[in-house]
C-alpha cells in the first residue's frame, strides 16, 4: 500500500460526551425504583398471612411495576445510543455506502509538492489495479520515483515532474531516464508523468526510446478516469 494524501478511509467511531448530571438523574432514579419495590415487598409478605387475596394482587402489581421500569430503563438506553452513541462509518474494503473519492483535477496536482505529487501518482497506480506500488524516489533513485506491476503483469517505471505551466520537460530530462529506465530499474513499461509539458525534443527521444510521455492534459484524463493509464 502506499501512503495516502487525504486521510483514508479507517473505521472511525463517534463517542457519547460524558454527562454527570445525566448519571445522577439515572442512579436516582434506579435508587427510587429499588427501594420503592423492596418496601412494597416487604409489606406484601407481611399482609399475606392475613389476606392471602390481597397479598397476590400486590405481587402481580409489583411484577408489572417492575417489567415497566426494565422497559423504560432500555428505551431511555436505546434512545442515547441512536442520538450519541458509537456509529461505526466504514469506508474500508467492501464498503458500499460511502461515496468515492473525488478525482484530482488540475488544480490539485499544482497545489502539491513534489513528494506529494509522486504519492498522487502513486495511488493512481493502485487504484487502476496495480499492485506492488511503491514510492522510491529520492537522491538516489537514478530516475525512477514510482514502481509497480501493472494489472497484466508487466514492471512499470514512473518518473513524476512536477513543474510549473512556464518549465517544460526537456529532452535532457528524458536521456537522463533513458538511462536507467530500462537497463537499471527493468522496466517493461517507461514513462514520464508531468503536471506541465513536453519539449519537441523530448518527445522525440522519448518515442525513439519507447519512453511514454504524459503531460497535464494526459494526467488529468488518467485521474479523472477518462483515459488511459500509462501501462494501457
Amino acid at each position: 500500500m502506499v501512503t495516502p494524501i487525504r486521510p483514508s478511509g479507517a473505521p472511525v467511531r463517534r463517542r457519547q460526551a460524558f454527562s454527570l448530571r445525566q448519571l445522577t438523574v439515572s442512579f436516582g432514579m434506579v435508587v427510587i425504583g429499588v427501594t420503592g419495590v423492596g418496601m412494597t415487598l416487604k409489606k406484601a409478605i407481611e399482609g399475606a398471612s392475613a389476606h392471602p387475596g390481597s397479598a397476590l394482587i400486590v405481587g402481580v402489581v409489583v411484577l408489572g411495576t417492575t417489567l415497566a421500569f426494565v422497559r423504560w430503563g432500555r428505551r431511555r438506553s436505546d434512545d442515547r445510543g441512536a442520538v450519541g452513541g458509537a456509529v461505526p462509518v466504514d469506508c474500508g474494503a467492501g464498503a458500499v455506502a460511502c461515496p468515492p473519492e473525488p478525482a484530482l483535477g488540475a488544480e490539485d496536482f499544482a497545489r502539491m509538492d513534489a513528494d506529494e505529487f509522486e504519492v498522487a501518482v502513486a495511488r493512481l497506480c493502485e487504484r487502476d489495479g496495480c499492485r506492488d506500488v511503491q514510492v522510491v524516489g529520492g537522491a538516489n533513485d537514478l530516475g525512477a520515483d514510482v514502481v509497480a506491476v501493472a494489472p497484466d503483469g508487466r514492471h512499470v517505471v514512473l518518473q513524476c515532474k512536477r513543474y510549473g505551466e512556464t518549465n517544460k520537460v526537456g529532452s535532457q530530462d528524458l536521456q537522463r531516464f533513458g538511462g536507467t529506465c530500462f537497463a537499471v530499474h527493468g522496466a517493461e513499461v517507461a514513462a514520464v508523468v508531468t503536471t506541465g509539458e513536453f519539449t519537441e525534443p523530448a518527445v522525440e527521444y522519448a518515442g525513439a526510446c519507447g519512453i511514454l510521455c504524459f503531460d497535464q492534459r494526459d494526467l488529468g484524463d488518467w485521474a479523472a478516469g477518462t483515459g488511459p493509464a500509462p501501462w494501457e
